[in-house]
């Protein structure tokens, strides 16, 4: 499952566990998930780029979004859409590594259920230091909300927090990870192995704030 129609399968299914949304409904250009969130009522993944348009002149529902492979000057919808900054669909194989600390002083939890947990690293004082979430779906470790809080940026923490997600999938079975990462994000990643296998244009219709 390392074609992009694969990988995107396995991202949107994880992303509906790690989300806690419902199971993704297939469509014939790609998949619907039922959000139903203020601003992201509905999101649409597709896999290819030609699809989108006519997508997105079909939908009219503020809050609703599109998750799109491929780059933005592929990706055309109209003018009402607002658009996002280039995003990337990301994977990469997993193999057994041995186990890292958390970098000193700060200390390492897991929580989850086995199909979906977090990596929590905590600072002295126990605040939140960074944290991580990985999603088994159907043999495919998918990784969301990788975030280090800004005063514990540059400590290595990205890194371990990506190496113990690593851990957890490969204890759960899995054999590639895959994720959509930022602009910001995807530098982090390609440093630790990743490859990108297809840039992703997102785009909504706003709701207006009330």
């Amino acid at each position: 499952m390392t074609g992009v129609a694969g990988l995107i399968k396995a991202w949107v299914h994880g992303w509906a566990l790690s989300r806690g949304v419902g199971i993704p409904v297939a469509e014939p250009d790609g998949y619907r998930l039922d959000v139903g969130r203020p601003g992201h009522r509905v999101r649409y993944v597709l896999a290819d780029s030609k699809a989108a348009e006519g997508r997105a002149r079909a939908l009219t529902e503020p809050g609703t979004w599109l998750k799109v492979s491929g780059p933005r000057e592929e990706v055309a919808v109209p003018s009402n859409w607002t658009v996002g900054p280039p995003e990337y669909l990301m994977s990469a194989p997993l193999a057994v590594r041995p186990a890292l600390a958390a970098p000193e002083p700060y200390r390492a939890e897991l929580v989850g259920d086995g199909v979906v947990t977090d990596v929590v690293v905590r600072a002295p004082d126990g605040s939140r230091a960074a944290t991580g979430r990985v999603a088994i779906a159907g043999g495919t470790a998918v990784v969301d909300q990788v975030v280090t809080e800004p005063e514990h940026q540059r400590r290595g923490l990205g890194r371990f927090v990506m190496r113990r997600l690593d851990e957890v999938a490969v204890a759960a079975g899995a054999e590639r990870a895959v994720l959509v990462a930022t602009e910001e994000g995807r530098a982090l990643y390609l440093a630790l192995g990743w490859t990108v296998a297809s840039e992703i244009t997102a785009a909504h219709l706003p709701e207006e704030s009330r």
